[in-house]
């Protein structure tokens, strides 16, 4: 065992991840109660305290925290005045500099470890959605985009979320059709009309869609377009109801908004 903790630092950072998931399986982190350590799986503890989880209450909407309690269902002015096509949204975090990096390091730094991670914080902060929902279906990329970053991060973390929730994963249901330029820096108008058109529901997942309560998993939630367009695709093809599961949300424009 010594001489394994020993050549660890030799490893890729892909090869290090999935050793240090392994050694995780097989000694589970423990606190007092077992929750705080299981959802920091692997995370250091100073970048976990620094994670500003959202807790309820929150819009049943769109999953902005609101400063107390405003009574089941309620929603946010934003939401009530403009209902989107996604019936809730849940995020586990508020998207701030801790949890943009953590998300930039499973996207672009080879860290598809962090996805069981996120999968587990999603499996707290949607637990409501899950236990009424079907499906888990993840947000698409592009092929082009697939094959220079080889692996998508929300089917990366849709994975372990569906197989813990014990509800089906339909990785291939959504395809995106047109390769869109980065949402970063855009409008709210700009963002919807960067994806409008962008996604489709697969002509062989569309009957297996009919009926079906999906929640739909990416990775960070802005404005919603990216969202509100992969839930009207499946709206489209038979899908009874979409609900969104994002690891962090943007509060600050969310708060501007209202």
């Amino acid at each position: 065992m010594t001489n394994l903790f020993a050549n660890r630092t030799a490893l890729s950072p892909r090869m290090a991840g999935l050793f240090r998931s392994g050694l995780d399986l097989m000694f589970p982190p423990r606190s007092s109660d077992g929750r705080e350590a299981a959802l920091s799986l692997g995370l250091a503890a100073p970048a976990w305290a620094r994670v500003a989880f959202i807790d309820q209450p929150a819009c049943d909407g769109c999953g902005l925290a609101f400063p107390h309690d405003l009574g089941a269902g309620a929603r946010c002015p934003a939401c009530l005045a403009r209902p989107r096509a996604f019936s809730r949204a849940r995020a586990a975090c508020v998207y701030d500099e801790t949890s943009r990096e953590l998300i930039l390091k499973l996207k672009h730094a080879d860290r598809p470890d962090l996805a069981g991670l996120f999968a587990l914080w999603l499996g707290r902060a949607a637990a409501d959605l899950l236990e009424e929902a079907d499906a888990v279906v993840p947000v698409p990329l592009h092929p082009w985009r697939l094959f220079t970053r080889r692996y998508n991060q929300a089917a990366e973390i849709a994975r372990p979320l569906a197989r813990a929730s014990g509800l089906l994963y339909l990785p291939d249901a959504l395809v995106r059709r047109r390769a869109t330029a980065s949402q970063g820096g855009k409008s709210g108008r700009g963002r919807k009309l960067n994806v409008a058109g962008a996604f489709a529901v697969r002509t062989a997942a569309r009957d297996r869609l009919k009926g079906l309560r999906i929640v739909l998993v990416d990775d960070v939630f802005t404005t919603g377009a990216t969202a509100e367009a992969c839930a009207k695709a499946l709206l489209a093809a038979g899908a009874a109801r979409v609900d969104l599961a994002a690891v962090a949300r943007v509060q600050e424009q969310a708060q501007a908004s209202i």
